[in-house]
């Protein structure tokens, strides 16, 4: 039987209390995250320099896991890892001005080395079409040498403007970017998809965060792009959307601006094409909002460093070192099924620290074993997504901790689609339109798919919430029954689209 609070010394209680959240999810959605991020010990703030993280153990355990997924699968594609230097010339980020306007007032520059100034400023990667294209002209002469399938695992410096929120938008962030040339648009395409279909799995098989597969608008698309696709994801708490990825056809615009050039089987000279594509640490981001609870994190298992957390219950009369014995055996047992396993064997903290402690971190699955459970040949367990708890006998553990965790990670993501689904909401009229933007709705409408229309609603949108625009055309359109008007012009309506405020 565990001490209420007041009878345990002052100090326990204290750590404790630390441990709790101030802020509810359902109250105040953005104190809450920021709060939820430092208390699992996903980061730390940097030197009061606003933008800035440091990414703890916890944070890059999730990004190896992932990356872990990623690199093999594009391997398969003959993809190959590199690395670029961090700096750009002057020169030849002026190059892409006009594709990477949004980027100007985000460029961070080097100016001084000492108390000498360079001769040529250098910037630090906004992105790296710049810096690795002039390679590509140099490397790729003629069709022997396509297609060239470049990635990098790398960070990123964007001088962010407004208030930075970690993981979603810092001013340096973690991100692979690959890049690829190709003889034929075909290919392009191809690849652009295939890269899609990649960071779909990263959300919704991993990270159990649904998305939508679709297209960005004009408006919306990479700079430099000839179309840009996204998995989209949605934050039922904020109303706002998120772009989880995306993978560009970037055409020819960068080929013609860098020269890279080549010569196909009939000795004819044309332009590669070419696509960009990237995740980045806003992925841990998402799902910290979309599965995060008043206790802390809820981790998928599947990306959880730690899938079970083993913690014994030496009570007074107790045989302490037979329950140790068989918490350390269990931990052996698992680890050796390849299920991510450890005991929390710490002798100074009480039992409750050490739950609210595990809860906070979001480990799926906590296994208690004391007295009782020794004599019964059992463990019991506790679910962090819904704290069901399960006692399960020893003979059985490692099948039934694998059902137990496939379980987790299928219903989180069914959780989480439901309650996306609940907040997507059809429309044809701007009443309508208006109506479930205040109710922070994704909102699905007919769009006759023309810039100055979005720019439109994005201006009559204006709030301290910032305006909506359109967050991705699904993939999977649904008909569009003749005479179907758009919402926002009256004209024929040419696709649908989701709407909505976005990160």
């Amino acid at each position: 039987m565990s001490e209420t609070d007041s009878e345990k010394p002052h100090d326990e209680v204290k750590e404790e209390t630390d441990l709790r959240l101030t802020y509810r999810k359902g109250e105040n959605f953005e104190e809450w995250y920021s709060e939820v991020v430092v208390k699992s010990e996903l980061i730390e703030y940097y030197d009061d320099i606003s933008g800035l993280y440091i990414l703890r153990p916890w944070a890059i355990a999730m990004w190896e896991i992932l990356h872990d997924f990623f690199d093999p699968e594009i391997k398969k594609m003959k993809v190959e890892n590199c690395y670029f230097p961090l700096f750009v010339l002057k020169p030849h980020l002026e190059k892409v001005k006009d594709h990477h306007d949004s980027f100007d007032e985000q460029v961070a520059w080097v100016t001084k080395s000492g108390e000498t100034t360079l001769e040529t400023q250098l910037a630090l990667r906004p992105s790296s079409e710049s810096i690795m294209y002039p390679y590509y002209s140099k490397w790729i002469r003629g069709h022997r040498d396509l297609p060239l399938k470049l990635n990098q695992w790398c960070n990123v410096v964007r001088w962010e403007i407004g208030n930075p929120t970690p993981f979603i938008r810092s001013r340096e962030f973690l991100w692979q970017e690959g890049h690829s040339a190709f003889a034929s648009k075909d290919e392009a395409d191809a690849e652009v998809l295939e890269i899609l279909e990649l960071y779909r799995c990263i959300y919704e098989e991993y990270l159990a965060v649904p998305v939508i597969k679709g297209t960005k608008s004009e408006v919306e698309t990479f700079g430099g792009a000839i179309y840009t696709t996204t998995v989209e994801a949605f934050i039922p708490n904020s109303g706002c959307g998120i772009q989880g990825a995306s993978s560009n056809c970037l055409g020819q615009k960068f080929a013609n601006k860098f020269e890279v050039n080549f010569e196909n089987q009939n000795g004819q000279k044309g332009m590669v094409w070419q696509n960009s594509w990237g995740y980045s640490t806003r992925t841990i981001g998402a799902m910290v909002m979309v599965h995060g609870d008043d206790k802390g994190l809820v981790l998928p298992p599947k990306v959880a460093s730690i899938q079970v957390i083993v913690i014994p219950m030496p009570h007074k009369d107790a045989d302490a070192q037979g329950i140790f014995d068989n918490c350390s055996a269990t931990v052996k047992l698992l680890s050796e099924a390849k299920i991510r396993a450890e005991l929390d064997s710490n002798n100074y903290y009480s039992h409750g620290r050490k739950c609210m402690e595990w809860e906070m971190k979001g480990v799926p699955l906590r296994i208690e074993i004391g007295q009782k459970d020794l004599a019964n040949e059992q463990v019991r367990a506790f679910r962090r997504d819904n704290g069901a708890k399960v006692d399960i006998a020893y003979a059985d553990l490692v099948e039934k901790i694998k059902k137990l965790l496939n379980n987790i990670q299928q219903s989180m993501f069914d959780v989480a689609k439901q309650k996306r689904d609940e907040c997507i909401q059809v429309i044809h009229t701007w009443d309508e339109f208006v109506e479930a933007l205040n109710q922070r709705k994704m909102i699905l409408a007919p769009w006759c798919d023309e810039k100055e229309v979005e720019l439109d609603v994005k201006e009559r949108t204006k709030s301290e919430m910032g305006a909506a625009k359109a967050l991705c055309s699904p993939l999977d359109q649904p008909e569009i029954l003749e005479g179907t008007k758009c919402f926002a012009s009256g004209k024929p309506a040419k696709k649908w689209t989701y709407w909505g405020k976005s990160y």
